[in-house]
């Protein structure tokens, strides 16, 4: 389900947006820049400063998570079942990860993702016909004149 394809494409992209729902009912979007591909079922991410989405999944653990690339409009969904991790192995295993791979903030939690649908998501220019270079290139284009 998470390719080595899908693997690289998050650990290029450095923004995802994990979505929650709070006691109540209300959505909860949350940027991410610690989502990676830890298994071929399942993603990580760490909580840094993310207490809303912790009280969110400790109350309804189903999460979806978003991965766009904002130059090419394409990515992935993520829909699956989350599980906070604050001690034991596969909780120091990813939080060693993620101190190798250079992220120096303080980590107050793991959240472990099991994954149960992955689903392209790309742009409707693409369906008009506009090639990946030239959607490329105007989006590097309004980026650079901000």
């Amino acid at each position: 389900m998470i390719t080595e394809k899908i693997k690289n494409f998050l650990n290029l992209q450095k923004l995802a947006y994990v979505a929650t729902v709070s006691a109540d009912g209300k959505p909860n979007i949350s940027p991410k820049g610690t989502v990676i591909g830890w298994t071929a079922d399942s993603l990580a991410f760490a909580d840094i400063r993310s207490p809303d989405t912790m009280k969110n999944i400790q109350n309804n653990s189903n999460v979806e998570i978003n991965v766009i690339d904002p130059l090419l409009r394409k990515g992935y969904l993520f829909q699956g079942t989350a599980k906070i991790l604050q001690e034991g192995i596969l909780y120091e295993d990813i939080l060693s990860y993620y101190r190798k791979n250079g992220i120096k903030s303080q980590i107050n939690s793991i959240v472990l993702v099991n994954v149960s649908d992955v689903s392209e998501v790309i742009s409707p220019l693409y369906d008009m016909g506009i090639s990946e270079k030239e959607i490329k290139s105007k989006w590097k284009k309004h980026f650079a004149e901000l």
